[in-house]
């Protein structure tokens, strides 16, 4: 059985990236790795000759490459951070209304909304003092978008407390480098859900971390968790899952995968060292290149 491995890099529309690699998706041991004691026995060790030792780091070193190309990067976008916290304060929303800046009264549904540009983000704003922000696309970005709406209450003459801040919800999107056979996926796992006159993908439900993924059959996966670090957690548990469900790779994809593997290796390879500088050509002057002769007396 094959070693399945994952690195899921975090990706976050503000700019910022994390790469984390997976330390819990390998299920088996290759079977190319020595157990510890025959290390330890020195009579078990046959020498080698020049030739076949050779072969032996040329045959780790092609067993490396398969690994590293068997060992996708999966990219994690965060689209939305879900924040809410209170002002400890009754709110008049008829005064936010009148004097606030780009907010709307939804008096049915008793609420006041309000938007920031920078960062671009939603606030709910009701009468109890209770506040929700919607849009961040991180933790460190909702918590900043909050503390502006407190602040802008607080200059329409309201005594704001910021309290009680916490990070409700947080949606994220990756791509598996292959397709998935959705049925088979969830005849096999009691925690799928398929049901393709509602939905088009498969609802499967993780407890620790506590997550919900939306899985396609084209490969594609939404999670929605509690927190950026639950959602990258959460892929690292789905990956080895749907893998054994992987679809055959057709033409198309590997024409593809063969132009992303060219791209990569034209960026590893090391640039060419630039031509040399023109020199200023220099001549050498004798006494019997002088028109003057005189003045070489």
């Amino acid at each position: 059985m094959r070693a399945v491995k994952a690195m899921a890099t975090l990706i976050q529309e503000n700019g910022t990236h994390g790469v984390v690699t997976n330390h819990g998706i390998s299920h088996s041991v290759p079977s190319h790795m020595v157990p510890d004691h025959e290390y330890c026995e020195p009579g078990n060790q046959p020498e080698l000759q020049p030739s076949e030792a050779m072969e032996t780091v040329g045959e780790v070193s092609a067993r490396t490459e398969v690994e590293e190309e068997d060992t996708p990067e999966i990219d994690i976008m965060i689209n939305n951070v879900v924040c809410s916290f209170s002002v400890k304060c009754h709110l008049n929303l008829r005064q936010i209304a009148l004097n606030g800046v780009n907010v709307e009264f939804r008096r049915e549904n008793g609420m006041v909304t309000m938007k920031l540009r920078r960062p671009y983000t939603t606030a709910s704003i009701w009468s109890s003092g209770r506040v929700t922000c919607t849009g961040a696309t991180s933790e460190d970005q909702a918590k900043v978008a909050a503390r502006r709406y407190a602040r802008a209450l607080q200059k329409l003459g309201f005594q704001v407390r910021f309290r009680n801040f916490r990070v409700v919800n947080v949606l994220g999107t990756c791509r598996m480098p292959f397709g998935i056979r959705i049925i088979a996926f969830s005849k096999r796992y009691k925690e799928a859900d398929y049901e393709p006159e509602l939905h088009p993908g498969v609802t499967y439900k993780l407890y620790n971390p506590k997550a919900t993924l939306k899985i396609f059959s084209t490969g594609g996966v939404t999670i929605t968790a509690r927190s950026v670090n639950d959602v990258q957690s959460a892929v690292e548990r789905i990956y080895p899952l749907v893998y054994e469900f992987r679809k055959p790779r057709t033409p198309a994809d590997e024409e593809a995968l063969g132009r992303r593997r060219a791209a990569a290796a034209a960026a590893a390879a090391p640039a060419p060292p630039p031509p040399p500088a023109p020199r200023d050509e220099l001549r050498l002057v004798t006494m019997s290149d002088s028109d003057d002769n005189d003045t070489w007396e």
